[in-house]
Order: C-alpha cells, then structure tokens, then sequence
C-alpha cells in the first residue's frame, strides 16, 4: 500500500474566491482583528468548497437520473427483493409466538462484549436480566395481534426497551451501544408488541425493527394509514430541519420538527380557510399532521409550515444538482450515532438525501454495501488499487462509496483529487513529514477521498469495497 502524503491547507491563499455569503465587511473584519477565517486540519480543502456552489458549478448536466415513475419501481423492488427493506403496512394480522419471539429476540439481544454505562459501571448480568425482562417475551401467546400505527415526532429506536445510555470499552460517550436508528413524523409502523412496563413498542418501520417510545406513535386503522401515506398532493422536506409554525393552543401541532425527506400531505382543498389555529394561512402551506389523543389513537390535524421553508411540492428531481445541494443542507452538522443528538450519522445523512427524492434505502451502510440494488461495482481482497481508482476516475455525483462500517457520496473533483461530502467521526491521513495524523471530524464534512486513512497503515481507497450508483435503470 503506498502512502501519500498530502499538505494542510490551513487558511485560504490570496486571491483564492470568497463563497456566496462572505461579505466584503467580514473580509474587512478579518483583515482588522485576530478573526481567522477559516482554519482546517483537513488535507486539500479550502474554504470555497464549503460551499455547494463550488461544485454546482462544475457540473453540466442536471437531467433526471431517475423519474418518479423509475423510483417507485425501485422501490417496489427493493421491497420485494432486499431483506433489509419493507412495507409495515404489509406485514401480517397477527404473528405466531415463534414469529414474535424472533423479533423480539433478534432485536434485544446480550452483546458478547462488555457494556458499561456512562459513568463507567459495567453492566452485569442483572442489568440484562432486567432489560430482557422488560422486552415483555414472557407475554408472547400462540397468536399476537399486529397493529399499525403513525409517528407524531421525531424520535430513537432502540436495542432495548429503555433509554439508558450503554457504552463500550472505549467509553466513547458518542456512541450509544442501545441507540438503533431513528423514526420521523408521519412514518408508518407496524406495532408488535409492548414492553412489560408499557411505555414501549416494538415497531417495524420500512428499514428497522427496534423499541420505541409509546408516547411517539399514534395507533390507528391501517386502511386508514395506507391513504394519508399515499396521498397524491404533499409536500417534502428539503431542508436539514423545520418546524411548523407556532401553536399556542394545540401543542400537537405547534414546533413540530421534520427532517429531510419527511413527507406530509396537504389539507384537501374543501378544509382549507383564511384562518388556521388563529393565524391567516395565505403564507403558508397547510399539511395534515398525525397527532396522538389521550388512549395513543390516531387522529390527524391541520398544521402550518410557512412558504418561506425549506420544503418542495412533490419530492425533489433526482438530479446531480440537487443531490449536492441536498447534502450541503447538513454540511457542519455533529455526527450522531444511530440518529442520535438529534442529527444522523453516515447512513442516516445518505438516506435523508435520498428520501427527499422518494428513493428508500437500507439501515445499515452494510446493509445498503452489500446488497445489489442500484448499480454496483465490487472490490475482494484481490482487487488492485488501480481497479479502484479506474471505477473512482468515472464515478458521478451521488455515487456511494463503501467501506466497511462507513459509507461516503461523491460529489465531484477538483484537481485530480476525488471529493465526498459524509457524516464521519474520525479523521486520519499521512503527513508531509510521514507521520500518521489521528483527528477527528466528528460531523458532516468535505473531504478528499484518497488521502483518508483509518490508521497508519490502511487508507479508505484500501478497505473500499463497494461503490454504488442510484440511477436510470438501477433496478433488475
């Protein structure tokens, strides 16, 4: 493996362009106090880059690479063809107890290593004890009830019906060993069980099955479910992050956040007034909001989410122009592991890119790695770094590249240089001098693809083993 070592680029040169957005009086105030800038210990990147101009300018091409049509069959094939994939709504009436069991059991299993909480008291074996007890697996019958349901907010699934924080040997207080992945308003659930205190559910959502917090789904008739999931006027989050507007009287639908690729439809025209909740709503869109009452059953209200949000009527073209924007949106965000601190980490960022377009996407980077949707090019143990780099030299924008526990979106090259936009903790890469340089990231960044190592001996391009493409004709 050759090494190549790479310079720091700590501050812009002269004469290097200013993005959209740096005035000529914050120049002015660089230029007359101690104010840096920009400051970076990441290799090649300069503060142009940050910007998603600097590569919306070097592409060409913004048509479609893949209609909507083309997406949802994508989709429906991914459903039908990957087991990391469903529709909930789908899944039978009731479960045999050995069907439950499974779930339960697959989900909330003993990790065969040490776990300890954050204050560093290791976790023995009462601990678990008390934790699978809570799953509820003693109240598993001969034939269970499956029920369906709506999330009202954002929120965690996890390994085990708890919100205790579990670490592991490292202590790394980032990384919650019970934290699964999270959930968004107006997702669709199955619900298969309940925790022995209540206060849980075990749902399948279309990419996960965890323990989820019963305050945050709202349960109700799945005829019902499937018609406001299918609505044909919505509308889509497009930004990181908004909120429906202010509600003094109706907490249910007051500072509501949505994330990217949230989907809500719009009030029927019959329903729409001048007047919502008291605030005239020509500024703004009125969506309809799943809302849970007193007995957690579903009910569906009116929200307001201003004209002024990032949101698009219908989902987003699925273009290289949008794909960019779409992950600049999240640029500088804190890495958060399993959709934990309220924000998202690698594969949580790629499939809230790709929901804003309609496109779903497996849980788990080895999940989406691994499995053959899209187009796919495959590295082994024998494959050259020359292989790698001829597939890298045609890659296009939105290209996913896998290694393993981690994957990265391509987003152009500037100079010969490979460049990718990806929610990533660590930085790691070889030094002019030939040292090794162990940093962190620990968000959303930009980033060179090649000078990335995991360690002083094993760079990205080494460990890569997938690159995945989701484009025109992907589906087989």
């Amino acid at each position: 493996m050759t090494k190549t070592p790479v310079s720091i680029v700590c501050a812009l040169v002269l004469g290097c362009t200013l993005g959209a957005g740096h005035s000529v009086a914050q120049q002015s105030v660089a230029q007359q106090s101690n104010y840096a800038p920009f400051i970076s210990d990441v290799p090649l990147v300069q503060q142009p880059m940050l910007n998603p101009e600097f590569w919306l300018q070097r592409q060409s091409d913004s048509k479609p690479l893949m209609s909507q049509s083309q997406i949802q069959a994508f989709n429906r094939s991914l459903i039908n063809n990957n087991p990391y994939i469903i529709d909930p709504l789908a899944m039978p009436d009731m479960l045999s107890a050995k069907a439950l069991r499974s779930y339960i059991s697959n989900t909330s299993s003993t990790p065969s290593s040490p776990r300890f909480y954050v204050d560093g008291k290791q976790l023995e074996r009462a601990d678990f004890a008390r934790y699978h007890a809570n799953t509820n697996i003693d109240a598993v019958t001969d034939s269970n009830p499956v029920r369906f349901g709506l999330i009202v907010e954002r929120t965690s699934l996890r390994t085990f019906p708890t919100a205790d924080r579990v670490l592991n040997s490292e202590m790394d207080i980032d990384l919650d060993r019970f934290q699964e992945t999270g959930a968004f308003p107006a997702e669709p659930v199955a619900v298969l069980h309940e925790s022995a205190d209540g206060q849980w559910y075990l749902v399948a959502a279309y990419n996960y099955t965890a323990w989820v917090k019963r305050s945050a789904v709202a349960v109700g008739d799945k005829n019902r479910i499937r018609t406001f999931t299918q609505a044909d006027d919505f509308i889509v989050v497009t930004g990181d992050k908004v909120e429906t507007t202010y509600v003094p009287n109706e907490p249910r639908v007051s500072e509501v956040q949505l994330d990217m690729g949230v989907r809500l439809p719009l009030a029927p025209k019959e329903q729409v007034k001048h007047l919502t909740h008291g605030q005239n709503s020509f500024a703004s869109y009125i969506v309809t909001l799943p809302v849970r009452n007193d007995d957690g059953t579903l009910s569906f209200a009116q929200g307001l989410i201003p004209r002024s949000a990032d949101v698009h009527l219908g989902y987003l073209p699925l273009t290289a122009h949008h794909l960019i924007a779409q992950g600049f949106k999240f640029l500088g965000e804190r890495y958060g592991w399993g959709h934990d601190y309220n924000a998202r980490d690698c594969t949580g960022f790629v499939g809230e890119i790709y929901k804003a377009f309609g496109v779903w996407m497996p849980r788990n980077s080895s999940w989406q790695g691994k499995t053959d949707y899209g187009h796919n090019w495959r590295f082994d143990k024998d494959s050259t770094e020359a292989q790698k780099r001829e597939v890298i030299a045609q890659m296009q924008v939105g290209d996913l590249i896998y290694i393993p526990g981690h994957v990265m979106m391509y987003i152009g090259s500037y100079q010969g240089q490979p460049y990718v936009i990806h929610d990533v903790k660590g930085l790691g890469y070889i030094k002019q001098n030939g040292e090794f340089y162990d940093g962190e990231l620990n968000g959303v960044s930009v980033t060179p693809l090649l000078p990335l190592h995991l360690n002083s001996t094993t760079s990205y391009l080494e460990r890569t083993y997938a690159i995945k493409r989701i484009a025109q004709g992907a589906e087989q």
